[in-house]
């Protein structure tokens, strides 16, 4: 769907005073954005909100390694505003139709010297947020050039509360998220969000990162962020030729943490949908061979306990036709799990070569006849040179076995590749993560990402990108030495994590201890666990669970049918690492479906039901933490009611320590 634009307005005026001030208003005035050059030539910031700041004064500029860079003695020559309102329609998402109305001013600057390099800034202020980036057009005097550092600031107002995990660590994203002040941080990936003593919550983060390196955040004075771009080997932080951007940094606002989960400011600033044909683009779920191997029961690499063989997948595929589920994974098909995969030996990988006791030609047949797809998994070891490639010719392979989705992996503390170890998120892993984007779509292939690079949005560029990881997801539980994911956790990551994108979190167990890993447990109750269907977004949502365990349980039949793309979210309530309620509408019924999650500490909550149709009678389906329950001691007893509601009703939702509460109201 083309997006329609209402209204659209245009200026143009060049500046030449001593210091050129320009402001930006959202188009309902709750935000405003002032640029500054000073009598220096060095470009500034400020951002107010309802007429109080939020951002002070902050620097901005790219430092170049050869020449006159964009930091100071810069004039500007000319500027541009214009507003636009449109409303587009998402492929699949949280919810169906987004609003973008937004008031731009781009800011044109340019060096000292004849002829002088230029550079945009372009700003686009909505009600709720802003982003803005950096430009280069095509010019004789800057053609290929190297960024060696940017630098954006963020200057806030107060030693905010922030939630937020490190930057430059061997596990990626993958740490507990800390709250701490601000003037605590050191270096930090993003989102990060953040509550201000007067109860404003922020969060920052990038849109649309194509060619650049990943910004992670920098304390480096009071109260004081600064852009820090993940570096190549060599040190240079990205490398470009013009016409060129940067991605855009992007600042989200709200008086509740839920506001910041439904302002869909990153999908607003990537560009709309670029594949012509997405009728092979389907949310769903899927079971998989994957937890056995997590709790010791099946192993990736050949031998007695070979998880991913011909008659185990099999009776995957039974498993997941009997119950609606769309595919099924299997992890350890290909030959190279037999070598150290993880500590170097990626190289090993085939994905066009199955292990011999893996029938691919076999299981794909058995999987049509049962209306099942096989999931394709390349785990890469990170080993690029070696994925890249074979990656044209394995994404082929995976589409003549019938499969549209591809789980895709990059264990490894670096990438290798090009004779170097590089960063996941520098501007080389960005380069491969995108690559693969592309080229899956060439094959109508969807992806799900594993140890990714970050969310910005371009999923609404590609529609394929489906979901990632890029977080501690279920597997944690299985075999962490810190004990697993705690109860908070899944209260933290609606409000952090997931404010970049979908997260394959790898909901769907319900057997909570597992004997081959007496250290070991899943932390959360019965009720939580189907609460996760909800209130962590993901298109593709895995069925986790052995099938042996699942089908035995009486709450499976809420993972039969809740959906995965939605048509309406709400966020009833919520607060940052302590509980959550997540209302959404089915994109395909009038069903809606709400889930609610709390930390270790027990909760009871009111629930009005306002966003029912009042003209109409619901049955409320209500799957519920048992009054003994206790995430620690007791989290499998669970209570399933039915009661008549009406969008007058007000429901009460009791959690149990660590627990949760899941819903469906039908008509």
């Amino acid at each position: 769907m083309r997006p329609l634009v209402l209204a659209r307005f245009t200026m143009l005026s060049p500046f030449t005073h001593a210091q050129d001030v320009l402001t930006v208003a959202s188009p309902g005035g709750t935000l405003r954005l002032t640029f500054t050059l000073d009598t220096d030539g060095v470009p500034t910031y400020r951002v107010d909100r309802l007429g109080r700041p939020i951002v002070l004064p902050s620097r901005m500029g790219v430092a170049l390694r050869e020449g006159p860079s964009f930091t100071e003695g810069l004039s500007c020559v000319g500027s541009e505003q214009r507003t636009t309102d449109e409303t587009w329609e998402t492929v699949w998402g949280e919810t169906r139709r987004i609003r973008n109305h937004y008031r731009e001013l781009t800011v044109r600057l340019a060096t000292p010297g004849n002829p002088a390099r230029e550079m945009g800034i372009v700003f686009r202020v909505y009600d709720g947020g802003l982003g803005f980036r950096y430009e280069w057009p095509a010019q004789p005097a800057l053609g290929a050039f190297a960024i060696v550092d940017e630098q954006t600031e963020f200057r806030f107002t107060g030693d905010h509360t922030a939630w937020w995990i490190p930057a430059y660590r061997d596990h990626r994203y993958e740490y507990l998220y800390q709250e701490t002040p601000l003037a605590t941080l050191d270096t930090v990936h993003t989102p990060l969000t953040m509550r201000s003593a007067e109860g404003l919550y922020l969060s920052l983060h990038e849109a649309a990162l194509w060619d650049y390196a990943s910004m992670a955040l920098a304390h480096t004075a009071e109260n004081t962020l600064r852009a820090d771009l993940v570096p190549w080997a060599d040190g240079v932080k990205v490398y470009g030729q013009t016409p060129f951007a940067s991605p855009w940094r992007t600042l989200q606002v709200s008086d509740t943490p839920g506001g910041l989960v439904t302002d869909y400011l990153l999908l607003n600033l990537n560009e709309p949908n670029k594949l012509e044909d997405v009728s092979w683009i389907e949310p769903g779920k899927y079971a998989g061979i994957w937890w056995g191997m997590h709790v010791g029961t099946m192993t990736w690499h050949s031998g007695p306990r070979h998880g991913a063989t011909t008659e185990n997948t099999r009776r995957y595929i039974d498993f997941a036709a009997r119950h609606g589920f769309k595919g099924v994974l299997a992890e350890g098909w290909n030959v190279g799990w037999d070598q150290q995969w993880w500590n170097g030996e990626g190289d090993r990988f085939r994905f066009s070569e199955p292990m011999p006791d893996f029938d691919i030609e076999v299981l794909a047949q058995y999987a049509r006849a049962k209306g099942v797809r096989l999931v394709g998994h390349h785990e890469t070891g990170a080993a690029i040179d070696n994925y890249e490639a074979q990656m044209d010719s394995a994404f082929a392979y995976a589409a003549a076995h019938g499969m549209n989705t591809v789980k895709t992996g990059y264990v490894g503390s670096r990438l290798t590749g090009g004779g170097a170890r590089q960063w996941h998120h520098g501007q080389y892993g960005v380069r491969h993560y995108n690559k693969c984007v592309l080229a899956a779509a060439r094959h109508q292939i969807m992806l799900d990402i594993h140890e990714p690079i970050k969310d910005t949005g371009l999923r609404r560029t590609y529609p394929n990108l489906m979901t990632r990881e890029g977080a501690r997801g279920m597997e944690y539980d299985a075999w962490s030495n810190d004990g697993g994911n705690p109860p908070s956790h899944h209260a933290l990551l609606p409000f952090t994590r997931s404010l970049a994108g979908p997260f394959d979190y790898t909901p769907g167990v319900l057997a909570f201890f597992y004997p081959e890993k007496p250290g070991n447990r899943v932390n959360m109750t019965t009720a939580k666990a189907l609460a996760l269907y909800v209130t962590i977004y993901s298109p593709l949502h895995m069925v986790a669970g052995l099938p042996e365990d699942l089908e035995k349980h009486p709450a499976l039949r809420f993972i039969e049918e809740v959906p995965t793309d939605w048509d309406t979210t709400l966020v009833p309530h919520g607060e940052v690492g302590r509980y959550a309620t997540f209302a959404r509408k089915d994109r395909r019924s009038d069903d809606w479906y709400v889930g609610s999650v709390t930390d270790d500490t027990g909760r009871v909550l009111s629930l009005p039901l306002y966003f029912l149709d009042p003209a109409r009678a619901y049955v409320a389906e209500i799957w519920a933490d048992a009054p003994e329950t206790d995430w620690k001691t007791n989290p499998e007893p669970f209570v399933y009611r039915e009661e008549a509601v009406t969008a007058q009703t007000v429901l009460e939702l009791r959690l149990a320590p660590g627990g949760g509460c899941a819903l469906r109201i039908r008509p």
